[in-house]
């Protein structure tokens, strides 16, 4: 089991695929990492060698925010912005869309499971 940036990668998939299970690292920066250390694509985790996977560590942990690190950031740019009370941040501490959404219906995913309004049933005769 390789550990890189505190999370086990899988060690039967690929390297370019094992890699995105570290927060932070996607398609485009684990093939940059992959051609910077000259791995081959269809090389899988468990063949490298413990001096490679040395190699990818030091790598990620000098050229990239991952990780905890990644997650503090986006929670401080958060923070910041409920802090200063603009829009943007008023929409996070309400729990609403940011991104000017439409929020009349859908945004279930933001708003959370829809609750019934008491009062509203329909009377039958």
């Amino acid at each position: 089991m390789a550990r890189i940036a505190g999370v086990n990668i899988p060690t039967n998939k690929r390297v370019l695929i094992s890699l995105r299970y570290i927060y932070g690292i996607g398609p485009v920066k684990a093939r940059d990492i992959c051609t910077a250390l000259s791995i081959p694509d269809d090389r899988r985790v468990n063949q490298l060698s413990d001096d490679e996977i040395l190699r990818i560590r030091e790598l990620i942990d000098r050229d990239y925010r991952v990780e905890g690190d990644l997650r503090r950031e986006n929670a401080m740019n958060i923070k910041r912005l409920m802090d200063l009370g603009c829009y943007r941040g008023l929409r996070h501490r309400k729990g609403l869309p940011v991104r000017g959404q439409r929020t009349h219906t859908n945004a279930r995913t933001r708003k959370g499971k829809a609750v019934a309004i008491a009062g509203k049933k329909k009377v039958t005769k």
